[in-house]
């Protein structure tokens, strides 16, 4: 089967807001401690949703009931900076996300979301605060993440964002993931190897 052609997503959206929001916020290494990725996104940013006294909710942009199935993640400058931990992206996409947006990404970060297919899609402070403050005042506002055209529409407005060449490229044609790819091609390589004669044997 081939890879999904992630040329557009459309969802609602929920603004977290912070520059240099690492790994280890978004994932404490604690919850590190699993077989699979699954249930990781029960965990996403853990330690500021819940208050480290009490084990009440805080009031983070997560625990806000109008925001509840947001699908596109916003935030500030160097996401997803810090470890390298892959759990991060993964707890991300089990928590529900399909896309994030901020004003820039961390590269081991941005490249592990785009092997997942998430898009990471590059906004300006200004145009950020623009969709942030649509969706604070309606939270039904429907956005729609434009990998091909590099934009982001809602609520009537569009605003630019970047999405980098060699990501987009492999976003849109379906080939983000190369595990994906190399399982997809396991005919073609058996065929090639049976002749193949140093492996004929």
């Amino acid at each position: 089967m081939s890879l999904a052609k992630i040329t557009s997503l459309t969802g609602r959206g929920v603004f977290v807001p912070g520059n240099d929001i690492d790994t280890d916020r978004i994932i404490p290494a604690r919850f590190m401690k699993c077989v699979t990725f699954d249930g990781l996104g029960e965990f996403l940013f853990h330690d500021v949703r819940k208050d480290p006294a009490t084990g009440q909710t805080t009031d983070h942009p997560l625990n806000d009931a109008r925001f509840k199935g947001a699908t596109i993640l916003l935030s500030g400058a160097n996401f997803g900076c810090g470890s390298s931990r892959e759990h991060a992206p993964q707890a991300i996409q089990k928590y529900g996300f399909k896309a994030v947006v901020a004003e820039g990404f961390a590269e081991i970060f941005f490249g592990n979301c785009t092997t997942l297919g998430i898009p990471c899609a590059v906004a300006s402070r200004e145009d950020i605060a623009r969709i942030a403050a649509a969706i604070g005042q309606n939270p039904q506002t429907e956005i729609v993440v434009d990998v091909a055209k590099q934009e982001i529409r809602f609520g009537g407005q569009t605003v630019k964002a970047a999405v980098r060449d060699s990501a987009r490229d492999a976003l849109v044609n379906g080939r983000w993931d190369a595990i994906g790819e190399l399982l997809e091609g396991a005919a073609a390589v058996k065929s090639t190897a049976a002749k193949l004669p140093y492996l004929a044997a």
